[in-house]
């Protein structure tokens, strides 16, 4: 297997049962600080920056793989086996794991990879990647331009772009403060870093995670915001094909719950965390097979 030698920034506190973070894309371990003061209280959280995010470097000389090619599935093998041993280099057997967006892909592919190192599985807006093999590629070139308009206009035109998404649209509502704040975090990525997760990350480079959603044999929490049509969809979709799955709708919020909504996320998570699925609320809504 390819090993792209990730160095990644992890930042550890609290005090508890282990509970890793994985931020989504324009993010980083940042991402986390408002909700780890209460996290914080009862479990011990794992903020991991990504590669190409915060202050985890892209992979020195790697460009992005070929489309279609083995070393593309690699890159997301790679980075579960080098998360994996976070664990290992703190001689943690097993943790929790919560993934928002990105985050969320990359988790999955830990826990199905990985289940003997997953205790529980978060996910947060989170879509097990693309199934057309078509939609797929359109995907990755659609990525592959983006990456090179961040490269070509510079960082804060591609974070003001990013966000004016319809996706994000539900954030528009939050406090200038916040909204300030927020994007003075994606603008401390590195455009090269967020170019590289672009062409290597993204859902277009990512094998479906699909087909093998009935092989999880592990309690999983997915979270979505009930203005998030879209990853309603996926997320209902998502919950229904793993067998110890339960769906939270969080009223009022959209793509990123934690953020538009985050009393609400706390308490679904750690819920969940303290009494697993037998203890969250299903919350069901009508499924399309939109999987993307």
């Amino acid at each position: 297997m390819s090993d792209p030698r990730f160095e990644l920034h992890v930042e550890v506190s609290g005090t508890g049962p282990p509970l890793v973070l994985l931020h989504g894309f324009t993010g980083s371990s940042a991402t986390w600080a408002p909700l780890r003061a209460r996290l914080d209280e009862r479990v011990t959280t794992i903020a991991i920056d990504l590669p190409g995010h915060g202050r985890s470097p892209a992979p020195a000389a790697s460009g992005p793989p070929a489309a279609g090619s083995r070393a593309e599935h690699d890159a997301f093998d790679a980075l579960a086996a080098a998360l994996v041993r976070v664990l290992d280099e703190r001689r943690i057997a097993t943790a929790s794991w919560l993934g928002y967006s990105m985050g969320g892909r990359v988790a999955l592919q830990v826990a199905l990879r990985r289940p003997d190192r997953v205790a529980r599985l978060v996910l947060e807006s989170a879509s097990p990647g693309i199934d057309d093999p078509g939609d797929r590629a359109r995907r990755r070139a659609a990525d592959g331009a983006l990456a090179d308009s961040l490269l070509r206009d510079g960082i804060e035109a591609f974070a003001d772009r990013w966000m004016a998404q319809p996706l994000f649209a539900s954030q528009r509502r939050l406090a200038p403060a916040v909204l300030a704040r927020e994007r003075a975090r994606r603008l401390e990525n590195l455009p090269t870093g967020l170019a590289w997760a672009l062409r290597t990350l993204g859902a277009g480079c990512q094998a479906s995670l699909w087909p093998r959603l009935g092989e999880l044999a592990v309690p999983t929490l997915v979270v979505v915001g009930a203005l998030d049509e879209k990853y309603q969809e996926i997320g209902s979709a998502t919950a229904a094909r793993i067998p110890q799955a339960v769906l939270e709708v969080v009223p009022d919020a959209g793509h990123a719950v934690h953020l538009e909504a985050p009393a609400a996320f706390l308490v679904a998570v750690e819920r969940f965390l303290r009494e697993g699925v037998g203890g969250s609320r299903a919350i069901h809504v009508a499924s399309h097979e939109t999987h993307r």
